[in-house]
Formats: structure tokens, C-alpha cells, sequence
């Protein structure tokens, strides 16, 4: 009964610093009308939280597996509370990307917690099931979290969803207190004292934990490539209202709670590379669609954005349960840390990259958005051989 009540609350936990870490994009449009800033300013306020997540990560590499997960998890999510109400008053652009900095500093690290913790709790043939309940944390996030704080946004301010979003937290905070339950198989299995120079010896002396940390890493960069611009883009470009662009995220989020079990299911199933290759490949098909795409009707622009949640995260479910099983229980900590780092480090290159590549013209809409296409297609190729080089270490 713990185990299940863990990877639920791990699931909630999830469904919030998701909303978090997704509603800059959304709201896009909102933000650079209010603080009057341009599309390379817009691109360092989303990557402003991976970039604090960065630092953290690497931090908790250090130390993470030093400790119990239920204290780790309460430290973080509380600076990710206070953090993310704090952005709700925000004065300045500066001020709300130097407050994004600092809850990014908590929250990227929750991820990778959570899917240690995962790890912890189950083994490598039922850990795909599991993966897709984490997965479908993003799938409620996506269809309900999301659209809910655009519809806040839009009817009353920016501020509302964030501050919304930290209440929620705090009474989340106090249950993981009072019900989530002590795991400390990683400490009884440690064979030797944890130490620094321990941890990194740990990791890099395994080509297979650094060939799982660059798949994790390049995926990422090819799936973030075309996000931060795909809300703005469908506003400029396609036609959407800003009310329209909750459809995304409400379509979207609805078809991945369905089709996140599934994958989840087929992975330990049928397999790992069977799974993962055939959903990339079919991630490629929205991919140029909403990249390349004219002004059209909203339903028409829908299909391919509910397409890209589907196949993007149906890519991610095999990847990340191969990725967790490529590290023992000992280290596993500190490589998700490690893991977090590089992915959100990677989140933050791509929103650079899309802010560099991608402009706004003299007509007021975006252009070169459709180079990125090819960007993330190049990436996401290099990962199908990738993942041919993962093992599953001992232990799961």
C-alpha cells in the first residue's frame, strides 16, 4: 500500500512542478506584450528555471544519496512552494526571471527524485507501468493544470495561476509530511561510505550510466527544440486566441492519459527499443506539420499539436525506463541528479537555440520556426542509435 500511495504522490508532486515549469510558454504572448521584451528576452525567461535547475542538480549529484528520500523530497518541494509564490508578485521582468531562477533550483530536481525514487520502489519488468503513471502526471498537468491557469491568466492576471499553483503545494507539502513514507534502500545498499570523490568515481568510471546521461540529455534537446514557440507561433502564425491555446494543452494532455498507460504497458511487454523506435519515428510526422504550418482553421492545427504530446512523450517512456535501469540502487540518487542537470541544461540550450534561430518579422509574425524542425529531427535520430548501447545494470 505505501509503495502505491509513493508513486501517486509522486505523481501529484509532478502534476504541480510541471504546471510550473510549462506556464511561461503558454503565456508566451502575455509576457512579452506586458514587459515589452523580444523573442531572445522571451527565450532567456523560460530557460532562466532550467538554467537554476542546472546548478541544483549538480549540487545534488554531490549529496542526494546521502540521505533519506522522504527529507530530500520535503526540502526540495518546499523551496519550490515558496519559489513559485513568489513569482506571483513579480514586479519586473528581471525580478520574474531571477525568481524563475531560484524555484527552478528546487523544482528541476524534484523530477529526478521522483524517478529515483520510482526506481527504488520497482523493478526493471514493472518499472515501465510505473513510468507511465509519472508520465501521466504530465498528461493531467497538460489537460487540466494548464488550461485552467491559461483561463486564469486570461480572465484575471498573469499572477493568478502562480500563486493558485503555490497554495496548492503547501497542502500538498503537509501530506508528503504527515503520509509519505521513509525509503532508504539506497543507503542500506551502499557498500562503502558516501563520499564526493565516491559519487563521481561512481559515474564516470561506467560508459553505460554516461551513455544513458547523453541519450537522456540529446532527447531532450531534440523534443525542447520547437516547444518554447509553439504557443506564440500558433497566436502569430496559425491564428489561435490566446483562449485557443489552452486547446492545446487540453487535447493534447487528454489524448497522453490514455496513450501514457498504453506505452507504458507495450514497454514491458514488447520491449524497450521496439517501443521507443517506432514512436520517434512517428514524432517526426507533427514535428514538420507545426513547424511549417500557414494559418488554419483551429481544429486542423489541433491534430498535429495533439499528435506531437502524444508521440513526443510516448518517446520518453521506454528511453527513461531503460535510462533508470542503466544505474544500481547505490548511485542511483546522484545519476538522476547528474541526469536532471544535463536535461534541463539541455532544456535551456534549446530555448536559447529556438530564440537565436527564430525572430519577429515586419508583419508581426515569426519566422525560420520551421528550421528547428530539422534540428530536432537530427537529434532524435542520434538517439535510436543511442539507446542500441544501453545495458540494464544489476539490481533491477
Amino acid at each position: 500500500m505505501s509503495r502505491t500511495f509513493a508513486l501517486y504522490a509522486l505523481a501529484t508532486i509532478n502534476f504541480t512542478h510541471i504546471i510550473d515549469s510549462m506556464l511561461i510558454m503558454p503565456l508566451g504572448d502575455i509576457f512579452i506584450k506586458t514587459f515589452d521584451i523580444n523573442a531572445a528576452q522571451y527565450s532567456y525567461l523560460v530557460s532562466s528555471y532550467a538554467l537554476g535547475a542546472v546548478l541544483s542538480s549538480i549540487t545534488a549529484f554531490l549529496y542526494l544519496d546521502r540521505f533519506d528520500r522522504k527529507t530530500a523530497l520535503i526540502f526540495l518541494y518546499t523551496g519550490f512552494v515558496v519559489g513559485t509564490l513568489l513569482c506571483g508578485f513579480a514586479k519586473s521582468y528581471i525580478m520574474l526571471v531571477s525568481l524563475r531562477f531560484l524555484t527552478g533550483g528546487f523544482g528541476g530536481v524534484i523530477g529526478a527524485l521522483a524517478f529515483a525514487i520510482v526506481s527504488d520502489l520497482y523493478k526493471f519488468k514493472e518499472r515501465g507501468k510505473a513510468m507511465g503513471v509519472l508520465v501521466g502526471a504530465f498528461s493531467a498537468a497538460s489537460a487540466l493544470g494548464v488550461p485552467f491557469g491559461l483561463y486564469l491568466a486570461a480572465t484575471y492576471t498573469w499572477r493568478t495561476p502562480f500563486i493558485g499553483l503555490g497554495l496548492i503545494g503547501f497542502f500538498m507539502l503537509l501530506l508528503i509530511i504527515w503520509k509519505f513514507p521513509s525509503i532508504r534502500i539506497h543507503l542500506e545498499e551502499q557498500t562503502q561510505k558516501s563520499s564526493i570523490s565516491r559519487t563521481i568515481k561512481l559515474l564516470f568510471s561506467d560508459t553505460n550510466q554516461l551513455n544513458a546521461l547523453l541519450l537522456g540529455s540529446i532527447l531532450i534537446l531534440g523534443h525542447f527544440i520547437i516547444i518554447p514557440f509553439i504557443s506564440p507561433y500558433m497566436i502569430r502564425n496559425v491564428g489561435f486566441s490566446q483562449m485557443d491555446v489552452t486547446k492545446i494543452f487540453l487535447f493534447g494532455g487528454i489524448a497522453m492519459v490514455f496513450s501514457a498507460p498504453l506505452v507504458g504497458k507495450l514497454t514491458d511487454r514488447i520491449g524497450v527499443m521496439k517501443v521507443f523506435t517506432v514512436s520517434i519515428l512517428l514524432s517526426f510526422i507533427p514535428t514538420i506539420a507545426i513547424t511549417h504550418m500557414d494559418p488554419n482553421p483551429v481544429w486542423y492545427a489541433l491534430i498535429f499539436t495533439t499528435m506531437f504530446f502524444i508521440f513526443g512523450s510516448s518517446r520518453m517512456i521506454p528511453a527513461n525506463t531503460l535510462i533508470t535501469a542503466s544505474v544500481g540502487n547505490e548511485n542511483r540518487g546522484s545519476f538522476m541528479s547528474m541526469k536532471s542537470a544535463l536535461q534541463q541544461l539541455a532544456i535551456a540550450m534549446a530555448s536559447i537555440i529556438s530564440g537565436i534561430v527564430v525572430y519577429i518579422n515586419e508583419e508581426g509574425t515569426y519566422s525560420r520556426y520551421e528550421l528547428l524542425a530539422y534540428f530536432s529531427i537530427f537529434f532524435c535520430l542520434i538517439c535510436i542509435y543511442l539507446i542500441t548501447k544501453l545495458k540494464v545494470a544489476k539490481g533491477n
